[in-house]
């Protein structure tokens, strides 16, 4: 079965983050300009959170966790729709546009962040169980400090990367347990991305907006 056979834009089986998560903090990034991109991107309607039904529950243990703990859960994304991800690789592909590159990707070429794992061409995210997010202290109010900004796409984001202190290197250990007990697996270049390790759609890719309008059709 090819890829464009398994896109769908049945959304039952998916939620509102914050219906299952209150205190979540987002700040979606793809629905603003302030992305790797410098545009909104394709399908991001609305600045919400959502994901299956299954990755909601399991990250609201995840919150319920953390909370002891002082912190609350900052997501920048959840589901991204197919035509979000074409929108990068067209972006990557024919674009010439670099005006976001001192922010996001300073040391590499455009090209280069498909090849080294960045973007995908078929992403995760778009499966609707994968998030990408960091932690906030309830102290302080600000992000607890991960030695690298969500989107940099560069060796320091790698989780175990030795450029960053002990204290951030602690930190994103700190995140990166409490994802996985609750059963969320990381990959090996981004700190903040985790997937569901049992996710109910391994294998469908789904292309509805980011719209809360678009659920409760």
């Amino acid at each position: 079965m090819d890829y464009k056979q398994r896109v769908t834009t049945d959304a039952s089986g998916f939620v509102l983050l914050s219906d299952y998560v209150p205190q979540i903090i987002q700040e979606i990034r793809y629905y603003s300009t302030y992305n790797f991109v410098g545009d909104r991107i394709d399908g991001y309607e609305e600045p919400v959170a959502i994901l299956t039904k299954e990755a909601a529950r399991a990250l609201k243990s995840v919150a319920n966790e953390v909370n002891v703990q002082g912190y609350r859960l900052k997501v920048f994304d959840a589901y991204r729709p197919a035509n979000a991800v074409r929108h990068f690789v067209f972006w990557g592909i024919e674009d010439m546009d670099l005006r976001m590159k001192p922010y996001f990707y300073p040391e590499l070429e455009k090209q280069e962040l498909f090849k080294q794992g960045y973007i995908a061409k078929q992403s995760s995210h778009s499966r609707g169980s994968t998030v990408d997010l960091t932690l906030l202290d309830m102290r302080t109010g600000r992000e607890i400090d991960m030695g690298s900004p969500f989107d940099m796409f560069d060796d320091i984001s790698h989780p175990d990367s030795d450029k960053v202190t002990e204290e951030q290197h602690d930190n994103r250990m700190f995140l990166q347990n409490v994802m996985k007990r609750n059963g969320f697996l990381p990959i090996d270049c981004e700190w903040w991305h985790f997937t569901l390790e049992n996710e109910p759609y391994p294998d469908t890719y789904f292309e509805f907006p980011v719209s809360a309008g678009y659920l409760k059709k």
